[in-house]
Order: structure tokens, then C-alpha cells, then sequence
């Protein structure tokens, strides 16, 4: 399957059970807080790229310029958002992913836009287009596994969907990857062209004379959680980090865990 019948393949990203449960918890007050709706969303890859859609639609006329949540939420009416809320805690479509540990999706995805924002901010890049990118960046192994469950579990036998050579070993197999694939996605949603370049260049940034600072960014914060999903000790880390990325970046190790805005320790208890 190529990447064009991929996108073609009618699916739902799955929403977060109790960040949907917050927000109408929110919308029942009788004045919703827009600093809540918009932490809540933007734990939610599915929701945010649902938001960023729909700001991004001909219907405002944005079309290619909202990169995050609170842009979104800025032009939207509280009506609009609500009514995507309702929409996603009525979706029945996809209530699980085969070879996906939802949850663990959640929380990884979450802790590479963390990451993402905050490199951005040492190299002066766009911090909320990065957070966004890092949220998003790997919706299309939602995809894969949805629509190509045969295949993503051959794959799984020989790496798990977050290793660190993940990428890599479905290039190999399928001639495309979950960079590929999230890039489409965010082209669908009709996000700001940077950003789709970065989602399709973040496996292999730099390449080809290319030089999109974000791809870069989302490829470190990515080593950095995917590193920590492995549990990679300092001299794994050490030889395993993206060097050539980091030194363009003027990024390099030491700099990167130092950026590094989770405690990581803590949320392993």
C-alpha cells in the first residue's frame, strides 16, 4: 500500500478517554476557561489535529497559518470546540489499535513536544509549532498499524513501533515510514507547510541539502524520549545520539538533556 491509498484509508485517531471526561467537565461550567481548554487539548494528538483542521479549514480563511491549540482556540468560537468535543466522545470507530499500547502513545507523544518546545527555545525556533510537530509526529504509525495490521505486526516481532530504529525498519519493509505518513496526515489538515516538512523530514533531517531547523528539533526530541522508552543507559545514549542533527543545530548532548523539561525518574514510579 502506498502512501496515497494510505491516506485514502477512512480512520479516527483515538482521543484520550479522560482528557475528553475534563473538557466537558469544563464546557458545564457556566464560563469555560480557555487556559484549561487549551492544556487539555493539547495533550491529545487526536484532538489537537482535529482543532488544527478545523482553524485551518477554508471556512476561516487560514488556511496554512495556525500552527497550535491556543492560535486555534483564538479564532474558534467556544461553540465550534465544543461541538469537536462532543463529536470525539462520541466516536466509536477506533477504540483500539492493534500493536499500539495506546496509553504509552499518549504519554511518548506528549514528552517529545515537551521536549520539541523546549529545544526550540534554545535554537529561537517557532516553540508552538514545535510542540505541535512533536505532538504529532508519529500519528502516522496510528495509520500504519490501522490500516496495514499484518504488516506492522511481522514488523513489531523485530522492533517495537518506539524503537529508535523504527523508522528505518519500515522504510526498509514498506518503502515509506510513519514520518511519511503524519506528513500526509498534517497536509490533509492543511497545517502550515513548515510544519509539514518537518514531519516528513524529522527521520532524516538535513538530507539532500534541506535545511528545515524543525525536522531537526522533532528528530532530537524524539532520540530523547524514544532513549528514554528504551531505557538507554549514558554510554547508550551517548552512541546513539543523532550527532551530525545536533552539531547543525548546535546542539549537543549535553546541551539536549539539559533542555530536557521532564523529570523523568519521577514519572517512572
Amino acid at each position: 500500500m502506498d502512501l496515497n491509498q494510505l491516506l485514502k484509508v477512512p480512520m479516527a485517531l483515538p482521543s484520550i478517554p479522560k482528557v475528553i471526561a475534563r473538557l466537558i467537565s469544563e464546557f458545564d461550567r457556566p464560563a469555560p476557561d480557555l487556559r484549561a481548554l487549551n492544556q487539555f487539548i493539547s495533550t491529545d494528538p487526536a484532538l489537537t489535529a482535529r482543532l488544527l483542521q478545523l482553524a485551518n479549514s477554508g471556512y476561516f480563511k487560514l488556511s496554512g497559518q495556525i500552527h497550535s491549540v491556543s492560535e486555534a482556540l483564538a479564532i474558534l468560537g467556544l461553540s465550534h470546540v465544543r461541538a469537536l468535543v462532543v463529536a470525539a466522545a462520541s466516536e466509536t470507530s477506533l477504540k483500539a489499535v492493534p500493536g499500539i499500547q495506546l496509553q504509552q502513545f499518549w504519554v511518548y507523544s506528549l514528552n517529545v513536544a515537551r521536549v520539541a518546545r523546549a529545544l526550540a527555545r534554545v535554537v529561537r525556533q517557532n516553540q508552538q509549532a514545535a510542540f505541535t510537530c512533536g505532538l504529532l509526529h508519529a500519528v502516522g504509525e496510528i495509520t500504519l498499524h490501522a490500516a496495514m495490521p499484518v504488516e506492522m505486526a511481522t514488523l513489531n516481532v523485530e522492533l517495537p513501533p518506539l524503537d529508535l530504529r523504527r523508522a528505518r525498519a519500515e522504510q526498509r519493509v514498506l518503502n515509506l515510514n510513519f514520518a511519511h505518513v503524519s506528513a500526509g496526515l498534517a497536509g490533509k489538515w492543511l497545517l502550515p507547510q513548515t510544519m509539514i516538512d518537518a514531519l516528513a523530514g524529522q527521520a532524516q533531517p538535513f538530507d539532500n541539502g534541506v535545511y528545515e531547523p524543525l525536522a531537526g528539533i522533532v528528530h532530537l526530541a524524539v532520540w530523547r524520549a524514544r532513549a528514554r522508552e528504551a531505557n538507554l543507559s549514558e554510554r547508550e545514549m551517548a552512541v546513539s545520539f543523532p550527532g551530525a542533527v545536533g552539531e547543525i543545530l548546535t546542539l549537543d548532548i549535553d546541551l539536549v538533556l539539559q533542555q530536557d523539561p521532564i523529570d523523568w525518574n519521577r514519572r517512572r514510579k
